[in-house]
């Protein structure tokens, strides 16, 4: 079962990303330690595609080992 919008975007938010609104439904979501932006669209309370929810474990993926190798310095 997907997860809802307010689940990733808790998720990020707990990892540091902060939002931007855009456009419409849509939001910017950045991190400092990140090139790449993740955007999202639609309401909270909906069901998350899958490919937002692959984009944002692949961010948060990156930040733990972006903060690992910080540690191990």
């Amino acid at each position: 079962m997907p997860k809802k919008i307010r689940e990733l975007k808790q998720l990020l938010r707990k990892a540091g990303f902060t939002d931007k609104f855009a456009k419409g439904s849509h939001t910017k979501w950045n991190h400092p330690k990140l090139p790449k932006a993740i955007i999202f669209s639609g309401k909270d309370g909906d069901d998350a595609k899958l490919y937002l929810e692959k984009q944002v474990n692949d961010a948060l993926e990156t930040l733990r080992r972006i903060n690992t190798e910080d540690a191990d310095r």
